[in-house]
């Protein structure tokens, strides 16, 4: 069935049909009409091109997307021990769980910032309407912007770039927080506003501005704090006095004094981290050096509280005039783990950050034990062995070498017991003539001293006394090595580092036997006295070292569960004042092995094979009997030192082929040196160029011309004994 029409009336007036103008105007309206329909639909949908907001990540890709500028340190058991910031740009902590955020602080955010948060879904149109009608009105606009729409320009930053205030811009971040609130929950949008909100400064996120405004967790705040947060929002740059103000007005407060008070101390001097323990500012320096990283280390917090204060007890003691800095080292013997790392305390230390526990210092006597014992192991000697504590001159290719002793006195004929226990220079010195310096060299660099880069004839002679630079933390390694019966392995400071293969660097008769002597409190009595810091109620193996000019004071012991070495010194290098080897770095040693063994007293370790015991007899009241150690097969049960009457005769000084220069500004009788004769001199006489000096016992001072020259000792028949040539220049 056709509709019908009806006619318009100028048709029916005419009787014929004459409405193609009227058609036309239909088809062209018509027209027009789908043209601006097109028009608009393009226009819309060009609008929807340019205010269409770059795609959000969901809540999980953000949370994952977040970088703490910070990097932690924890120890062996997952307790906070360090951290250290490694991005700048901004202060950002770890994410904070909201169930980890005090509840009133979301709480007072919401009412301060979005009171309509739970009701819309993205956009509050009321609080949009409301400030429309504001600037309408000529008002000062109110803020509208949403939690959400904030969160949104948190995770696309050109939403809320600056200068983002036209209308495309907001229209944007309005359509951004519609779609971010299809996508998430409400606690996940509050969750990430919470952690990426700026709040001070380069805060930013409540875990940054709890510590670093309050010095507290995010789950310690109070609503006071919760109340001085919110008002900071706005304006987190403002004054102490304008955050205050608006505080009180968001806490309906009467009283607005407390407010006051509060934003003054929090807005004041930057404040540390202070839940931050800061116990391993060194260590954490080495091991954190990307954003976000947790370290989990093999450190004790609480053995590693105890090192950091018995150092800063000694240092405060010794004041900042005598000795500044110090590191402490704890290991476990079994593991290798280091249970204490202090690189240093700071304090006085005019280089606070500078690592003692890894940086290369003279080693001093510390390497003493390891030439004993390949002297042992080689069969050149035994812990009874008799060496002479008396002036030596060596001859070197830089010139003469004359190794003294710390008191510059000498004890004459010694066991190498009480030579090494009691550090006795010239001792070591005659030892190293045994060893030879290259094979002592070597064994050092099997023994982990990894700062040996040069052959042994670099050292010389006085690599015996510790020329060497070594570090702390290789020092531990290597007397650990001596714990274990000679067995090296690395050391390790995290979890995740794999235990590095074990080698026998000494054999485990000759460590066990170093091990008891430098255990033996009578045999060090000499030097150091029966009732020094070395002395401790249980049995440890402990040696003490000073460098040249006393620059370095070492002390590093065992015990058979732990090693602890312990540095006190300057780390720019200026001698100490005042500071021996008992009273600088072993008083630490002690404390720190007395608190070690608290609970359980350190045992002896058990004599393992190969080793004979003999009471054992000295002659000559060298010392007194007593039961010694030795190497299966080399057991004796007297030992004599030759008297000095005894001693084949020897010129000792000049050494053979030193070279005197003659200085032309002194006048020349004051240009004399001594000869020095060693052994029974009663019938010798001294000849220099054939000329009779008289009677050796006399020691002659005498001044030679410029030239090669010949001293002679010849006995009462005229025979040479002995004989030297030096030279004159």
């Amino acid at each position: 069935m056709c509709p019908s029409w009806s006619l318009p009336s100028n048709v029916a007036a005419s009787g014929s049909w004459d409405g193609g103008g009227d058609t036309r105007r239909r088809v062209g309206g018509r027209g027009v009409a789908i043209a601006a329909i097109g028009a608009a639909a393009l226009g819309l949908g060009g609008l929807d091109y340019v205010t269409y907001p770059a795609p959000l990540p969901d809540f999980a890709a953000a949370r994952a997307a977040y970088r703490p500028s910070e990097a932690w340190l924890y120890d062996r058991n997952g307790v906070l021990v360090d951290s250290a910031r490694v991005d700048f740009a901004a202060r950002r902590l770890a994410w904070t769980p909201l169930e980890r955020i005090a509840p009133v602080v979301p709480q007072t955010i919401i009412a301060a910032e979005d009171r309509r948060f739970e009701e819309h879904g993205g956009v509050d149109w009321l609080a949009l309407a409301g400030s429309l009608w504001g600037r309408v009105k000529g008002q000062r606009a109110r803020g509208a912007s949403t939690l959400s729409m904030q969160v949104a320009g948190f995770l696309s930053p050109e939403l809320a770039a600056p200068g983002a205030r036209g209308w495309r811009d907001k229209w944007r971040q309005l359509r951004a927080a519609r779609q971010l609130e299809a996508r998430w929950s409400k606690p996940q949008v509050l969750e990430a506003y919470l952690n990426l909100a700026p709040f001070r400064g380069e805060a930013q996120g409540i875990g940054a501005a709890s510590l670093g405004l309050f010095g507290k967790t995010p789950a310690a705040l109070s609503r006071d704090d919760a109340v001085l947060l919110a008002a900071l929002l706005p304006d987190p740059q403002g004054s102490a006095a304008r955050l205050a103000a608006r505080a009180c007005r968001l806490a309906q407060a009467r009283d607005c004094s407390v407010y006051q008070a509060q934003a003054a101390s929090m807005l004041g001097p930057a404040r540390s981290l202070a839940l931050d323990p800061g116990l391993a500012p060194h260590l954490s320096d080495r091991l954190l050096t990307k954003a976000g990283a947790r370290v989990d280390t093999t450190l004790d917090i609480r053995i590693q509280r105890m090192a950091a204060a018995a150092l800063r007890r000694q240092l405060q003691g010794l004041g900042g005039s005598r000795a500044r800095d110090g590191a402490v080292l704890v290991v476990d013997n079994e593991s290798g783990d280091v249970l204490a790392y202090v690189g240093g305390i700071g304090g006085a230390s005019t280089a606070p950050s500078v690592d003692g526990a890894n940086s290369y210092r003279q080693a001093g006597s510390t390497l003493k034990p390891f030439l004993y014992a390949q002297a042992i192991e080689r069969g050149y000697l035994t812990a009874a062995s008799i060496l002479d504590d008396s002036p030596v001159q060596l001859d070197t290719a830089s010139g003469l070498y004359v190794p003294q002793n710390y008191d510059r006195g000498f004890k004459g004929p010694v066991s190498a017991r009480a030579a090494l226990a009691g550090s006795l220079n010239v001792p070591a010195v005659r030892t190293l003539l045994l060893v030879g310096v290259d094979p002592f060299r070597d064994r050092l660099w099997d023994s982990g001293y990894r700062g040996l880069t040069e052959d042994g004839q670099y050292y010389g002679f006085s690599l015996a006394l510790g020329s060497a630079e070594v570090t702390l933390l290789e020092q531990a390694a290597a007397y650990r090595s001596l714990a274990l019966g000679g067995a090296w392995s690395p050391l390790r400071v995290t979890k995740d580092q794999p235990r590095g293969e074990s080698r026998q660097v000494t054999t485990g008769p000759a460590a066990w036997i170093v091990g008891d002597m430098m255990a033996d409190p009578n045999a060090r009595a000499a030097t150091f006295g029966l009732d020094s810091a070395l002395r401790l109620p249980f049995w440890a193996a402990v040696k003490t070292g000073t460098s040249k000019a006393m620059r370095d004071n070492w002390c590093i012991g065992y015990s058979e569960r732990f090693t602890v070495a312990v540095w006190v010194g300057n780390v720019e290098g200026d001698p100490m004042r005042a500071v021996s080897g008992t009273s600088g770095a072993a008083p630490v040693w002690r404390d720190v092995m007395m608190a070690l063994h608290a609970r359980v007293p350190g045992r002896a370790p058990a004599r393992p094979a190969g080793i004979e015991a003999r009471q054992i007899a000295f002659d000559g009241q060298v010392e007194q009997p007593r039961r010694e150690y030795f190497l299966a097969g080399t057991g004796q049960t007297r030992m004599a030192a030759a008297p000095r009457e005894a001693r084949r005769p020897r010129i000792v000084s000049p050494v053979a082929g030193t070279v005197y220069a003659i200085d032309p500004d002194i006048p020349p009788d004051r240009q004399r040196f001594a000869v020095a004769v060693a052994g029974d001199v009663v019938a010798q006489r001294l000849m220099l160029d054939g000329r009779d000096l008289g009677p050796a016992s006399a020691t002659p001072v005498i001044a030679a011309a410029p030239g090669q020259h010949r001293l002679g000792l010849v006995d009462a028949g005229g025979a040479i004994v002995d004989e030297v040539r030096f030279t004159v220049r």
